[in-house]
């Protein structure tokens, strides 16, 4: 088959590493990857991303709608909660100075303690007739929205300055931790629905194993939206601690336990949480060791520390395996099985590490949303 005068049938048929036209189709082909090639994968990669984010952005406007539209629904509010919820959205908080770390824990925990209480205050000026439990789903809600929104700007940041710079080394770190991401983001997404009905969660493992430890005692309050209670146990004392529920709360155990050990110290502590699992754990797997098991920004986790080795008490802890996506969203049966064996561990350790006439603290730590005590 000839072509211009040439033949190309022999051509592409042809061992004939000299041909120049061969050398061509490889050559060409080379110097536009060498000069265009990282432009080109930026625009693959951006498009991968502009997807993701596209995602994003609708999770975020839908979990914006379903508060907006639970709130007007639930408490047929005369005044449009609309404005006053757009404006909590973009509400930031800034970390203390750490340039002298001195200090900065009782920091945090003040800046911290104060946005929780303004954001109770603030939710409850939405309605007359909100009680305890709406105010905390809806709060835990506004949370859910909010970090959405702040996920959304934040890659939307990172990947429009890329674009603009044409800049492919920084975008790629923002490819790499998409799927994480949006991993969360998804969680984040599904928990709404979990909130909203006041059904109890993953994060719940440890309230709920307490709580039914405690179901036949008297509750006190000890500190805000935290209480606990007393019971004997193979000559032991126990004091049984847990946030207030069925409110969406993590309570203050820091506080409680300061509290607690001035009333009557303990000899050991024993903390039961739920932790992230690692790829390939199974959801509901138990483990246990040593140390504060508490999540959060590290406030809690630093007083509890900081009382139990003012006061030479032990802290042995308990965690529960599961992801991110089933820490947040509805309680699945794998976790919800584990409380017998977790009472039964419990029980092993206090018979283990206390004598008769000594007494332990057991600390059930997470969001007690619908888990009663």
């Amino acid at each position: 088959m000839d072509f211009l005068g040439i033949n190309i049938d022999k051509l592409f048929n042809s061992t004939d590493n000299s041909n120049p036209l061969m050398w061509l189709v490889w050559i060409i082909p080379i110097f536009i990857f060498m000069f265009y090639g990282q432009r080109i994968q930026l625009q693959v990669t951006s498009s991968e991303i502009n997807k993701s984010m596209e995602k994003l952005k609708t999770f975020r406007d839908e979990t914006r709608t379903e508060l907006i539209d639970y709130v007007k629904n639930t408490f047929k509010s005369l005044q449009d909660p609309t404005i006053k919820l757009d404006r909590y959205f973009e509400y930031f908080t800034i970390m203390p100075a750490d340039i002298d770390p001195n200090g900065i824990v009782p920091k945090i925990r003040h800046i911290m303690r104060s946005r929780e209480a303004f954001t109770r205050e603030q939710v409850k000026t939405l309605s007359s007739n909100m009680n305890h439990l709406e105010a905390s789903k809806i709060t835990n809600i506004l949370e859910v929205v909010t970090t959405l929104h702040l996920l959304y700007k934040t890659v939307r940041h990172l990947f429009l300055t890329a674009k603009k710079q044409n800049n492919f080394p920084l975008i790629l770190p923002l490819q790499m931790m998409m799927p994480f991401i949006m991993e969360e983001a998804e969680a984040l997404k599904t928990a709404v629905s979990a909130f909203k009905q006041g059904q109890p969660i993953g994060d719940g493992i440890g309230p709920m194993i307490v709580g039914k430890m405690m179901l036949d005692t008297e509750k006190k309050i000890v500190a805000l939206e935290t209480v606990w209670g007393e019971k004997n146990f193979e000559g032991r004392k126990l004091y049984l601690m847990k946030a207030e529920g069925p409110a969406a709360t993590v309570g203050r155990p820091g506080d409680a336990l300061e509290k607690i050990i001035m009333e009557s110290k303990p000899d050991i502590i024993v903390m039961i949480d739920a932790a992230l699992k690692l790829e390939g754990e199974d959801t509901g797997s138990i483990a246990q060791g040593f140390g504060a098991a508490i999540g959060g920004m590290g406030a809690e986790r630093f007083q509890i520390e900081e009382v139990a080795t003012k006061h030479k008490i032990p802290i042995y802890a308990i965690v529960i395996k599961e992801s991110i996506k089933e820490a947040i969203t509805l309680m699945k049966k794998e976790i919800a099985d584990t409380a017998e064996t977790v009472t039964l561990q419990v029980y092993d350790i206090i018979k283990e590490n206390t004598k008769t006439g000594q007494s332990a603290l057991i600390i059930g730590v997470g969001n007690t949303l619908g888990v009663s005590q």
